[in-house]
């Protein structure tokens, strides 16, 4: 496995000022309407009856909302951009990759919306590369929905970040956090036994050197709230592309550093976004934690 604290993945042929505003307002117009419908839902999930699998493990549960919204998202974009592909949570990856791939979370935070907890969001990014491989993509557009609260995040690569709600819009900006001891520290754990067993003794690193931890439940949020002040950093290992492309480009449009940990092939291992005074710190910290708990980055 390797690690690198390096500034966010990028390529040649940047798109258009234009063509990243349009692709927000579609991005925010998606992750709208998803939010709808997943908030609609959201009592016959709160019974039970909308939980229809799992995935890594048996509490890690997907609900037929999960996938209606896939579907609604999936249905808009052959409407609204046909030439685009694809790549979902809940059903991967539709067309190629040789153009903007919309990188989509129906529901993160899946627990939390069946439990009826407000910290679930629908994610939705446009990006370019594979972002199947580590290293290899970047979003250029996205935001991310919470049903409950009517906030949505949103950026553009080189055209900032701000979050629209019932109260209005407002640019965001991170923290100017300085200090690793000063620093809220957002992060979060997997399903998997050993994942978590890691994930546990790592946090016996961490802990005593920033200033608290938080655990919200949805990595999208969880980069939004960096963005948004309301934590100082996020960092957290096994994620997924969908789990972090629009909350990525909203920590990063907030000012935000951003630095990854991979395994080479596959999705990234991990990310870690906070203000550029503790960004190499938090990684450095990281990388020691999860060194000591077994894992080598």
């Amino acid at each position: 496995m390797t690690s690198g604290f390096s500034p966010s993945p990028g390529g040649t042929g940047s798109p258009s000022p234009e063509l990243v505003r349009a692709l927000r307002r579609t991005a925010v117009e998606l992750a709208s309407g998803a939010a709808e419908l997943a908030l609609s839902g959201r009592e016959k999930a709160l019974s039970g009856e909308g939980v229809v699998d799992t995935k890594s493990t048996s509490t890690d549960v997907v609900t037929a909302m999960d996938r209606s919204c896939e579907d609604y998202l999936r249905a808009q974009i052959r409407k609204c951009r046909p030439q685009d592909a694809v790549l979902g949570e809940e059903a991967g990856v539709e067309g190629s990759f040789e153009g903007i791939t919309w990188v989509v979370d129906p529901i993160d935070g899946t627990v939390n919306y069946v439990y009826g907890r407000p910290a679930y969001a629908v994610s939705v990014a446009a990006v370019l590369g594979d972002p199947t491989v580590p290293g290899s993509w970047w979003p250029i557009a996205g935001a991310v929905c919470n049903p409950v609260t009517g906030e949505t995040f949103h950026a553009g690569l080189g055209e900032g970040a701000a979050m629209d709600s019932p109260a209005g819009r407002r640019a965001l900006r991170c923290t100017s956090v300085s200090e690793i001891g000063q620093t809220l520290l957002a992060t979060g754990f997997g399903y998997a036994a050993e994942r978590r067993r890691l994930q546990a003794l790592a946090l016996v690193e961490i802990l005593p050197v920033v200033r608290d931890i938080r655990r919200e439940g949805s990595a999208a949020l969880d980069l939004c709230s960096v963005g948004s002040g309301l934590v100082d950093a996020y960092a957290e290992m096994g994620v997924n592309s969908w789990d972090i492309a629009a909350g990525w480009l909203v920590a990063q449009e907030a000012g935000a550093q951003v630095s990854f940990w991979s395994a080479g092939a596959g999705l990234p291992a991990g990310i870690a976004a906070s203000p550029p005074a503790v960004a190499q710190e938090i990684h450095d910290l990281m990388t020691y934690a999860y060194t000591v708990a077994g894992q080598q980055l």
